[in-house]
């Protein structure tokens, strides 16, 4: 019997010491002891014996941290800033050479167009010179055959004139023969035939 009342009563948990508490109206000594032993207790961290390993360990890890941000993460950081920027840059490259590029082909196109206006008013202008000058030449060739077609009107009618001219000397030298004959009973001399053909001509 002395033996069984020397052992310790078990441990009693916070729900079981809650329970008996509730039921007897007391604390049960082996979850006062629990309860006590639990409240002498506190996290070890906070402990200022245990400060010296967490001050190191936070250096390591601080040192690893460190290492790895400047070998690892931050090349690799600079490397992708670097190749956006670089990619950046060769756009607007790209797109201000793309820019010089339909700036000079717009200039081009335009004088080309300009050189176009110009050909077609030389070809126009030179349309024209040569209409006219064609113009010209057909007027004047039609007006040379003209000139050449009264000439040889006149010469045609200078002759027929003088022809006619012939004819009334002749006539009128005849006539004045018959008259004188006829009136005199005498043929007219010669110089009385001139005398009236020149009268009459």
């Amino acid at each position: 019997m002395a033996a069984h009342s020397s052992a310790q009563p078990p441990v009693l948990s916070v729900e079981e010491a809650a329970e008996v508490a509730a039921q007897t109206g007391h604390v049960p000594e082996n979850a006062a002891h629990a309860a006590a032993d639990h409240e002498t207790g506190g996290l070890p961290q906070f402990e200022a014996q245990h400060w010296g390993g967490q001050i190191a360990y936070l250096l390591i890890l601080f040192a690893i941290l460190y290492l790895l941000v400047s070998k690892v993460f931050a090349p690799r950081l600079r490397r992708v800033m670097d190749e956006r920027a670089e990619t950046i840059s060769t756009a607007v490259s790209t797109a201000r050479q793309v820019q010089a590029q339909a700036a000079e082909q717009a200039a081009a196109a335009q004088a080309e167009v300009a050189k176009a206006r110009a050909d077609a008013r030389a070809s126009a202008a030179a349309a024209q010179a040569r209409v006219t000058e064609q113009a010209n030449a057909r007027a004047a060739s039609e007006e040379a055959v003209v000139n050449a077609r009264i000439a040889e009107a006149e010469t045609a009618i200078a002759k027929t004139r003088d022809a006619a001219m012939a004819n009334v000397s002749t006539i009128a030298a005849d006539a004045t023969t018959a008259m004188v004959e006829r009136l005199t009973g005498k043929a007219a001399t010669q110089a009385e035939l001139n005398a009236t053909v020149k009268g009459v001509v």
